[in-house]
C-alpha cells in the first residue's frame, strides 16, 4: 500500500495529538515495513522527537513551497497525492483536504474528540467555528473515521449524524519508553536535578479549566496531616494556572505544590511517573486520556474521572471519582495511601490492562482499517 498522512502535528505538537501521531506511525512502520509511508506537512523541523521520521527510509517526507500553507493543506495537496500515486490518505488529527472526496483517493480521518463542540465556553468563538467546520467536513468526506474511543465514536454519531458503520474504534498506543524498568541511579540524578521529594502525588497535563487541577488542590486541603503529600504538577497554562496559583497562595499551600513546566523528554517523565505514590487526573472531559495510560504503564495507581472516555483508558481497577467532588478525590487518596493491598492490586491489574494499548495492537488494528477502506 502507498499511504499518505497529514502529518503536521508530528512536527509541531509535542503533547497529545503529536504523541498519538508519532506513536502510530512508528508502530506501523515497525510492524508493517512492506508499505510505503508518505508524510505531508508544511515544513519539517528536526529534533529528538522527529528525527526517526526524517532518518528512516520507510518514510517519504513531503513539504510545501506554497506561499499560503493553509490553502495547500486544504486543497492543492490533492494534486501532490495523485502525483505520488497515493492509494489512501489518513488525516491524523481531525482534518482532511476539503476536496479529498472528489479526488478519487480513499481517505481516513482520526477524530480524537468533539470537546470544542461540547464545551464551547472553553474556546474563542472563531476557533470554535473553525474547528467544528473542519471536523464535521472531514467526518462527512472521509471513507472511514477512526475514533480513539467508544465515547468519541458515540459523540460523532450523536452530533454529526454519522452512520455508525463508518466509524472504527482504534485505541491509541503508548510510547514504549514508559514500559522501561526503573533505574535507581537515573532516578537519583533526576530527583536531584528537579528537587523532587521521596514521596509525592502527581498530576500531568496542561493547566486549563478542562483538566481541573483546582479540584486536586482542594482535595489536598482535606487530607489528614500524615497523608498530605506534596503535589508535583507537570504542565503549564495561562489564566487558569494563575487562578490555581492564587488559590494556593490564599490557602498558604505553596510549599506543597511543585511546578515542573518544561519536561519535554518522555524518559524523564517516566521516572516522575514511576516514583509517584498516586497519579491524579480529574479531567472534566477527554477523548481518551493518554496520561492515565502512561501512569498505569509506569505501575502507578490512578485516580481519575468517571466521565467521557476516561473509564476506557483507566480500565476496571482505577479509582473513579466525580471530577467536581474534591471530597471524593481526597477519600480516594486516603484509601490508596493507607491500604497497601488495594494499591498493589491497582498497580498489578492496571499494568495488565494497559497492555491492550501496545504499539503492535494499535498498528495491527489500523492496518486492518486501511485494508477494509481500500476495498470499499
Amino acid at each position: 500500500m502507498r499511504i499518505g498522512f497529514e502529518a503536521k502535528k508530528v512536527f509541531t505538537n509535542y503533547t497529545g495529538l503529536g504523541n498519538y501521531a508519532r506513536n502510530l506511525l512508528s508502530g506501523i512502520a515497525q510492524y508493517y515495513p512492506e508499505n510505503e509511508y508518505h508524510l505531508y506537512m508544511p515544513s519539517a523541523k528536526r529534533n529528538k522527537e522527529t528525527s526517526l521520521f526524517l532518518d528512516n527510509a520507510t518514510f517519504h517526507i513531503h513539504t510545501s513551497n506554497a506561499a499560503i500553507k493553509a490553502y495547500w493543506r486544504s486543497f492543492s495537496i490533492c494534486s501532490q497525492l495523485k502525483k505520488d500515486k497515493i492509494e489512501l490518505f489518513h488525516g491524523l488529527s481531525h482534518e482532511l483536504p476539503l476536496n479529498i472526496y472528489s479526488s478519487g483517493i480513499k481517505s481516513i480521518v482520526t477524530c480524537h474528540d468533539l470537546i470544542s463542540l461540547l464545551f464551547p465556553e472553553w474556546y474563542p468563538a472563531l476557533d470554535r467555528m473553525m474547528y467544528n467546520f473542519k471536523f464535521k467536513s472531514s467526518c462527512k468526506n472521509a471513507d472511514t473515521i477512526i475514533a480513539i474511543s467508544e465515547n468519541t465514536k458515540n459523540d460523532i454519531i450523536k452530533y454529526y449524524n454519522i452512520d455508525p458503520q463508518k466509524i472504527q474504534v482504534v485505541y491509541p498506543s503508548f510510547d514504549n519508553v514508559f514500559a522501561q524498568i526503573k533505574d535507581s541511579s537515573s532516578n537519583e540524578i533526576i530527583f536531584k536535578q528537579l528537587s523532587l521529594p521521596k514521596e509525592y502525588l502527581l498530576y500531568v497535563g496542561s493547566v486549563t479549566e478542562r483538566k481541573n487541577l483546582l479540584s486536586i488542590i482542594k482535595a489536598i486541603e482535606m487530607l489528614s496531616s500524615e497523608n498530605r503529600l506534596p503535589l508535583v504538577v507537570v504542565g503549564n497554562g495561562r489564566s487558569y494556572k494563575k487562578k490555581v496559583q492564587e488559590y494556593i497562595s490564599e490557602k498558604k499551600l505553596d510549599l506543597k505544590i511543585i511546578w515542573l513546566e518544561n519536561i519535554s523528554e518522555n524518559g524523564v517523565l517516566r521516572i516522575i511517573y514511576q516514583q509517584a505514590r498516586i497519579f491524579i487526573y480529574p479531567s472534566l472531559y477527554e477523548g481518551f486520556g493518554m496520561p492515565v495510560m502512561e501512569a498505569m504503564l509506569c505501575k502507578t495507581p490512578v485516580i481519575t474521572s468517571n466521565t467521557s472516555a476516561l473509564p476506557e483508558a483507566g480500565g476496571p481497577d482505577s479509582y473513579y471519582i466525580d471530577p467536581n467532588n474534591a471530597e471524593q478525590i481526597a477519600e480516594g487518596i486516603e484509601k490508596i495511601l493507607t491500604n497497601e493491598s488495594l494499591r498493589n492490586t491497582m498497580i498489578v491489574k492496571g499494568f495488565d490492562y494497559v497492555q491492550k494499548f501496545s504499539g503492535k495492537k494499535t498498528a495491527s488494528d489500523t492496518i486492518s482499517v486501511y485494508q477494509k477502506t481500500l476495498m470499499l
